[in-house]
């Protein structure tokens, strides 16, 4: 049972507790790629078994959402289930404005996390602080945000789709176009509808993961395509499997390469001039 699950995750549950839930029905190591706030629902790859150990394959990627925003309120956790901490009216904006507001979020911004999340300041998460109303400055950071589209917009309620760099809060983009407008803004909901290649449509609902994970299972062989592939005959797998380097058949710097022998992912490579270096085992030697 190794391999790649991308779940529907519904508003509500956490992410571990899908990954709980996964993990008690299919008794099986089970981790995730990348959180989704309990409010947000959409893509959630899970990783099973061997795979949970090519986690690190999966970060950085792009992911994209669904996100629908509340003008005229603020919020202390910049969403629907925070307390109301200011009301203004919503400016008459036209169309241009509103797009001139959202280019100034387009590309790359700097971005503040919200108080209450799972970000650590001084070796604790910054809801921990905000929940003892222990004032902290949440840390800051560099984001790319590739698409900010209009798909909806009414008096107080503006619906986007969002495709952006990992690591975005999608929370603090809601409250800073509020800032920015002068009234206000908070999330309302949000749906994940990609995360890097896995996208909703090919996504298992979560209350449906024991009918149907068998048929959505992602296989060990098939992830990572994007890295190049190289078979190995007996004496080298051998080599891999001992975690020992081999020798390359053509020299390169820095990149990956998938390890097959008789069609078997056996370990994730890193060549690095005439050597490859196995980083990731997944099929030691006993």
């Amino acid at each position: 049972m190794d391999g790649l699950l991308i779940i529907d995750k519904p508003p509500g549950p956490t992410s571990h507790d899908a990954v709980y839930q996964a993990k008690r029905l299919l008794k099986t190591k089970v981790g995730h790629t990348g959180t989704l706030d309990p409010l947000a629902a959409g893509v959630l790859p899970l990783l099973l078994g061997r795979a949970t150990r090519l986690a690190r394959f999966f970060q950085g990627e792009d992911k994209e959402y669904l996100a629908e925003i509340r003008l005229g309120q603020t919020t202390d956790t910049y969403d629907g289930e925070g307390r109301v901490l200011e009301q203004k009216p919503v400016p008459d904006l036209s169309l241009d404005e509103m797009e001139e507001t959202l280019d100034l979020f387009r590309g790359e911004i700097r971005q503040r996390a919200p108080r209450y999340s799972a970000i650590k300041v001084q070796g604790r998460k910054l809801y921990e602080l905000a929940r003892k109303d222990i004032e902290v400055t949440p840390p800051e950071r560099t984001v790319q945000i590739n698409t900010l589209e209009i798909l909806e917009w009414g008096t107080d309620r503006l619906r986007v789709r969002v495709e952006c760099s990992t690591g975005t809060y999608v929370r603090s983009l809601a409250h800073d176009i509020g800032q920015q407008i002068g009234c206000g803004a908070f999330l309302t909901s949000l749906e994940r509808t990609r995360s890097g290649a896995f996208h909703l449509s090919q996504a298992v609902p979560l209350a449906d993961l024991a009918d149907s994970w068998q048929n959505a299972l992602i296989p060990l062989d098939q992830l990572l395509p994007e890295i190049p592939r190289l078979n190995l005959d007996e004496a080298t797998a051998t080599r891999v499997r001992h975690g020992n380097a081999f020798a390359a058949t053509a020299p390169a710097l820095n990149s990956d390469c998938r390890l097959f022998h008789n069609g078997q992912l056996i370990a994730i490579g890193h060549s690095a001039g005439e050597l490859i270096h196995p980083e990731v085992v997944l099929d030691p030697a006993p």
